[in-house]
């Protein structure tokens, strides 16, 4: 076997061992969720810590907020993972409890020719009408009015966007819609849309690859996928009308007004909000959980969830989420005790 063959497979072992090895049987004790790509990297480094410190893995699917929707209704994994909040509706009708789990930004990638981070400015109406198919070249006045001072090629603009139902299709349509009446009126917020141009990948990492290999293109994925492959972003045009650029403290920023205690189901969304730093598509990705479970890992993913809170948080840190502060932790715990049930036995003790 040669050295080329060696580090491959060396990569993808690494690879298997950061997500739990998915592919191997769950033990007794391992956690089983499904959902979101939005947080994945997050759990993942998450999953790899506890794991060497409890023994306790996690088998978690990444696979888009729609499919962790399914999923945790069908009760096929004990808990479920979505960037789009459920109404409380919903929650009630499913017999499901919600909660924020960590907080993130989603981002505009390109791949253009000359083109480095953080060069591009762009504005929500205008990657609105890009998306509309109005604007289809990156010499375009409109992105030219935004950028005075770059050299834009005359190049096609080659839009990507998520194929699957996904909690980051929601934040990047919801905060579209919210700027753009034309997108609104066309495409509208939701997990899953109907683009009218563009290329379609699975999940945040085949949008990532996609746009990586699609000379002219622009995609739109969680902040730490951009982080961990150094790709090139856009900065923002915020709801104050200033420039901003993707960090863990813009996304901060976003959230700092969020009252989640007034929240119904935490149902709280955190796209377009005011602020001078604020990063204007910034979500929290929730867990959803049977609210009377006779899922036994029910405690253990509880606990699981109790040391990303508290113990997790430099790790989130790492790759620019955002914790929940103390304060709603401790509400969601609380949450915790008086909502979830194991065959109609509390299973939570509020610390």
């Amino acid at each position: 076997m040669d050295r080329l063959r060696l580090i491959k497979m060396a990569a993808i072992l690494s690879a298997l061992a950061l997500c739990g090895a998915a592919a191997a049987p769950i033990e007794a004790d391992d956690i089983s969720g499904a959902g979101a790509t939005f947080p994945y990297p997050v759990y993942a480094k998450w999953a790899e810590a506890y794991k060497q410190q409890t023994g306790i893995g996690l088998n978690y699917q990444s696979i888009g907020s729609g499919g962790g929707i399914k999923q945790i209704e069908a009760s096929t994994v004990t808990f479920g993972a979505s960037d789009k909040p459920l109404e409380p509706a919903d929650l009630k009708q499913n017999g499901l409890v919600q909660w924020p789990q960590i907080i993130g930004g989603v981002v505009p990638v390109v791949n253009i020719p000359g083109i480095k981070p953080g060069d591009l400015v762009l504005d929500g109406p205008t990657i609105g009408a890009i998306y509309l198919g109005n604007i289809s070249r990156w010499n375009d006045p409109a992105i030219k009015k935004l950028n005075p001072t770059l050299a834009l090629p005359k190049l096609d603009i080659a839009p990507v966007y998520r194929s699957d139902g996904s909690g980051t299709n929601f934040l990047f349509t919801n905060y579209l819609s919210q700027v753009s009446p034309s997108f609104a009126r066309s495409i509208g917020a939701n997990t899953s849309v109907q683009w009218p141009v563009g290329i379609g990948a699975k999940g945040n990492e085949g949008v990532a690859n996609q746009t990586a290999q699609t000379s002219g293109a622009i995609g739109y994925v969680e902040y730490a996928y951009v982080k961990q492959t150094n790709m090139t972003y856009a900065r923002l045009i915020n709801h104050d009308g200033k420039t901003v650029v993707p960090e863990a403290k813009a996304f901060q920023a976003a959230a700092a007004s969020a009252d989640w205690a007034k929240a119904e189901g935490y149902c709280l969304i955190l796209t377009d909000q005011p602020g001078a730093a604020s990063w204007p598509i910034t979500g929290a990705s929730f867990i959803l959980i049977h609210a009377d479970s006779k899922d036994k890992s029910t405690l253990a993913a509880l606990k699981f969830f109790d040391w990303a809170y508290r113990s997790g948080r430099p790790l989130a840190e790492g790759l620019d989420y955002v914790p929940l502060p103390g304060p709603v932790v401790q509400l969601v715990e609380k949450t915790w005790q008086d909502a979830i049930k194991v065959d109609g036995k509390a299973v939570w003790t509020a610390k």
